[in-house]
């Protein structure tokens, strides 16, 4: 990717380039929305003017600049350096084919691990159901990314701290980070709703137990906590307004999460806190470097009630069962009320 700063009406903006494709564009350090009506040509609006750049000239280092559809300037750009093929490529190949057979190991690995480890803690019923819930709530986060056309690596089960879903590309907006975030607990909200069905329909407990349990998981990963999901909606709803407001709220966050931590004695809640605060300092640092294009106030707006009704969807499923006699499926409304 190539990164341009060009001067117009004596206003700078940023433009960044894959090949003759424009990625993004920046006036002021915000993204500005562009259309694309032709191959190679975006079009912005500018202080009552419509913009047009012309990039199918980009490889022979010159670009077309028009104003209301007629051509003012070709600017003549630097010289673009292409990088030099790596020597080895054999070589690299095999090293990557075998990392990717590895990558299966150590996932295969990890989900075997996964279960020996909360069946010791519990039961093999409970360390199934576990699973399930966490790999379908993993899956929600992957689908979505695929929607999104980000690269995956997969889902991996980290034993005694939930699970993971890798990808290989970085988002690019606000919005993808919302509905990514929460499509994990959307899938989980899925999986409690058919428990809760296929409890009535056969009686079978464990399809209750299914259901309090996905509930009461993906409603621990909807606290507005970094790294947490919820943490994630919470980041890009606050910083798309102002970097401060997103800080501040951010940093709530944190405090809120220390006080649940030191109240319930949730040791693990801890080592999240120390990881999502890392993540606020790196994004204040780079708040005025940021390529991900902000939530308007209707994203802002539609997120947020996004989040309220799958928190909202949780919280009856698990109310659901609040009067249970299984202390098991009462359990999780208890935790909940106190």
């Amino acid at each position: 990717m190539v990164r341009l700063q060009l001067s117009l009406a004596d206003e700078t903006f940023i433009l960044h380039l894959n090949g003759s494709q424009l990625i993004q564009l920046f006036h002021q350090q915000q993204a500005i929305a562009f259309d694309n009506p032709e191959s190679e040509l975006y079009e912005f609006d500018f202080q009552g003017q419509r913009i047009g750049l012309d990039t199918s000239k980009v490889h022979e280092k010159s670009l077309a600049i028009f104003v209301n559809q007629q051509q003012v300037s070709q600017l003549a750009l630097p010289e673009l350096q292409e990088a030099e093929p790596k020597r080895g490529i054999i070589g690299l190949l095999a090293l990557g084919f075998k990392l990717f057979k590895s990558a299966k190991v150590v996932k295969a690995a990890l989900a075997g691990a996964s279960v020996a480890g909360y069946a010791w803690l519990f039961s093999i019923e409970f360390a199934l159901m576990l699973i399930a819930c966490l790999v379908v709530h993993e899956y929600g986060h992957v689908r979505a990314m695929k929607y999104f056309g980000i690269k995956t690596k997969g889902i991996y089960l980290i034993p005694f701290v939930g699970g993971l879903a890798v990808s290989d590309d970085k988002i690019t907006t606000r919005w993808q980070d919302v509905v990514i975030s929460l499509m994990g607990p959307a899938f989980g909200l899925i999986t409690s709703v058919l428990g809760v069905v296929l409890y009535y329909a056969t009686e079978m407990e464990i399809f209750a137990g299914v259901a309090v349990l996905s509930a009461l998981l993906n409603l621990f990963n909807l606290l507005p906590i970094l790294p947490l999901d919820g943490g994630h909606v919470l980041k890009s709803i606050s910083f798309s307004m102002r970097s401060w407001i997103g800080l501040s709220v951010c940093l709530l966050g944190v405090l809120f999460g220390l006080w649940l931590s030191y109240t319930f004695g949730l040791m693990l809640l801890v080592f999240f806190l120390f990881v999502g605060a890392l993540e606020i300092i790196f994004e204040w640092r780079g708040r005025h470097y940021s390529h991900l294009i902000p939530l308007d106030t209707y994203g802002q707006g539609f997120s947020a009630v996004m989040y309220a009704l799958v928190v909202a969807g949780h919280v009856a499923v698990m109310m659901h069962f609040a009067d249970s006699e299984s202390p098991i499926l009462s359990l999780p409304m208890k935790i909940l009320a106190s």
